[in-house]
């Protein structure tokens, strides 16, 4: 599942990049949590809840039906 989720997040990645941020998966949880860190512009920035919510987990979840959630660590 970590290849999967990481052709994933391989999708979002340039919007996130466009911005000067990134993300990076840390780990998957046996309870289907993908872990990811937020970096560069992305690691401070007040918006970044959104776009973990409403950019990393609505793709992730869309496309890999295992997933139960994404959370930022």
């Amino acid at each position: 599942m970590r290849e999967r989720v990481e052709e994933v997040l391989n999708k979002v990645r340039p919007m996130l990049q466009a911005d000067g941020g990134d993300v990076e998966l840390v780990d998957i949880t046996d309870s289907g949590i993908v872990q990811v860190r937020l970096t560069g512009a992305c690691k401070g920035c007040p918006m970044s809840q959104m776009t973990l919510r409403n950019g990393i987990e609505r793709v992730i979840l869309k496309e890999i039906a295992e997933v139960k959630g994404v959370e930022a660590v």
